[in-house]
């Protein structure tokens, strides 16, 4: 790890460099995410596996299995009761956080799920699928609310603003299309990317959103007009994944030339990169925790010090 600025150090509390520990993932971390409350993550696996993280220990608090074939993505409530995952078996699963035990599935997409975001309020989960659709869910009936259609391909990853009034998905049409999920209705389409976006975090107030790419980009954009506010360059793959921090100054992505960079949004500059052993396919942050899963099974929890 290194700060180009020496003002943040990034430790390594979980696998680095070291040896297989018997906590981690037998195959590639393909999807973490995190509480609300910044005490503890969900990871899943090609090995069908999902876990729940300790982020104070980086122990392992029990490992659980519920999907037919790999799961792609993760996402939990804000109230870490329920975690819902996505999967190439075309279902989504819904995960009871204190029993560990899979407890309801969501059926409907043609093709694989790539990924999925809850609403705040715990109620509706949103889904991104090869079937080039969306879908939102009532997660208490498991039932279709409403299917969004205007990709041309595949939909990658899909984020929902925090008053839980507007989905931003990313697909392999390279472009990003903003919804209104009461609607069901494109409100905005941003294009600007030059290959598959695979990634797609939103701040807090839903003035911007970043985005991660097969064209070794991220790029950030005012939601509003539709602009893009920078471009991050200095990533030598394909930029896997992309995380906000809470405050929307930071943000985190992952690639596959087996690195994190930490990044300052404002200024439009790289602070940080942390190398691991292998490609690094998902990440997620938790206050001034980073949450990442890599190809060879590990999660790694990195601590940002100011």
């Amino acid at each position: 790890s290194g700060a180009d600025d020496n003002t943040l150090k990034l430790w390594d509390l979980g696998c680095g460099h070291a040896p297989r520990m018997p906590e981690d993932h037998l195959s590639s971390v393909t999807g973490v995410a995190v509480t609300a409350d910044g005490r503890r993550a969900v990871s899943i696996s090609i090995d069908g596996t999902l876990k729940l993280w300790d982020l104070e220990s980086g122990r392992s608090l029990f490992t659980s299995e519920g999907h037919s074939s790999a799961p792609n993505a993760v996402a939990v409530t804000a109230d870490g009761t329920r975690a819902v995952s996505a999967s190439d078996d075309r279902t989504l699963t819904v995960w009871d956080l204190e029993s560990g035990r899979a407890v309801g599935k969501l059926e409907g997409h043609l093709d694989s799920v790539r990924g999925v975001a809850v609403t705040a309020d715990g109620k509706r989960a949103v889904s991104a699928s090869n079937d080039e659709t969306l879908k939102v869910w009532d997660l208490e009936s498991g039932r279709v609310l409403r299917t969004l259609r205007g990709h041309s391909e595949a939909v990658t990853s899909v984020t929902v603003t925090a008053d839980g009034k507007r989905a931003i998905s990313a697909s392999d049409d390279e472009t990003l299309k903003v919804w209104g999920l009461e609607s069901g209705r494109v409100l905005r389409t941003l294009r600007g990317h030059s290959a598959v976006v695979t990634g797609v975090a939103v701040t807090a107030d839903a003035k911007r959103a970043i985005s991660a790419s097969d064209d070794q980009t991220l790029k950030v954009w005012d939601l509003e007009s539709e602009r893009v506010l920078c471009t991050l360059e200095g990533t030598s793959h394909l930029v896997s994944g992309v995380a906000l921090a809470s405050d929307g100054r930071l943000a985190v992505s992952s690639s596959l030339n087996r690195t994190l960079k930490l990044w300052d949004l404002y200024r439009g500059i790289c602070l940080a990169t942390f190398h691991c052993d292998a490609s690094v396919l998902c990440c997620a942050f938790a206050q001034q925790t980073i949450i990442a899963g890599d190809e060879a099974g590990r999660v790694h929890f990195l601590r940002l010090e100011e």
